[in-house]
């Protein structure tokens, strides 16, 4: 059988459950696939998604580190930047930027110290 994939979860670690719901919740637009404790006490892992994009969220010690870098490939940035925009969000205000190779991009940052850059070809590179 040949060898295939089929996508990628990155993992990214959380320090507050509250914190984070606002921002990839609330601001962000995702919804919650699942939460899971092993007991009530113990950290969270959280699975989100909007659109094809997942991502888990952890509390655990040892589940990635804070300062991931994450690329999404988008279509429809600049509608996703208004709706952003729209929210009036204290903590965030991402610009878009053209880019020199033929994107625009948009990046946002997680009170983890996470980034998530959202980037759309340009028609020209397209």
């Amino acid at each position: 059988m040949p060898i295939a994939f089929s996508r990628v979860i990155p993992i990214l670690r959380m320090f507050d459950t509250r914190k984070a719901r606002e921002f990839y919740l609330d601001y962000l637009g995702f919804k919650v696939d699942f939460e899971h404790r092993f007991e009530p006490e113990l950290p969270l892992f959280m699975g989100v998604s909007r659109g094809g994009i997942q991502f888990y969220l952890s509390e655990h010690h040892g589940d990635g580190s804070p300062g991931v870098h994450i690329h999404v490939e988008t279509a429809g940035l600049a509608e996703y930047h208004a709706e952003l925009a729209a929210k009036g969000y204290n903590y965030m205000r991402p610009g878009l930027e053209n880019q020199p190779w033929g994107a625009t991009t948009m990046t946002v940052y997680d009170p983890f110290s996470n980034h998530i850059t959202f980037s759309e070809p340009t028609e020209t590179s397209a």
